[in-house]
């Protein structure tokens, strides 16, 4: 069990969970999830964290297959400058490991913004807290347990 599973338990929201053994050679973990577990990449969103200002952290969740536009997040936070964050703030701040970071049941909660792209999607997978671990769910139970909100964050 991880916080990511444990927080959507406790919500008591739909989901399914998804295993599979990671490679370490794998050079995108976002592209070997869709791969192994044999689904189309444009369902398979990254977690990103982003550091805004030099103030806070926030999160951004996008397709695996796509990259964040970190001029529209900046506008979609009304911030003036966002870069992507610290490999030991994203850590610290989240309690998981790079390659398993989910937008769910993390230490501190940090402003989370999904794609809008998943807005017409039934479900969608996001890492499930650790390598090899996936979480199937519907957007809007991601947008409900973490209080985010859709914008259009990727790069065309």
């Amino acid at each position: 069990m991880t916080p990511a599973i444990n927080q959507l338990k406790k919500l008591n929201l739909a989901y399914k969970v998804h295993q599979y053994t990671h490679e370490t050679s794998a050079k995108s973990y976002g592209l070997e999830a869709a791969e192994k577990l044999n689904v189309d990449a444009e369902f398979v969103f990254k977690t990103l964290v982003v550091e805004v200002d030099n103030n806070y952290l926030a999160v951004a969740v996008i397709p695996v297959t796509k990259q964040l536009n970190l001029k529209k997040l900046a506008k979609t936070l009304k911030a003036k400058k966002i870069k992507m964050a610290e490999v030991s703030k994203v850590q610290n701040s989240t309690g998981y490991l790079l390659g398993g970071v989910s937008p769910l049941g993390q230490k501190k909660s940090l402003t989370t913004v999904l794609d809008n792209s998943a807005e017409t999607l039934k479900t969608i997978f996001v890492s499930g807290g650790k390598r090899g671990l996936e979480i199937e769910l519907a957007p809007q139970y991601l947008i409900l347990s973490l209080q985010a909100s859709y914008a259009d964050i990727m790069s065309e």
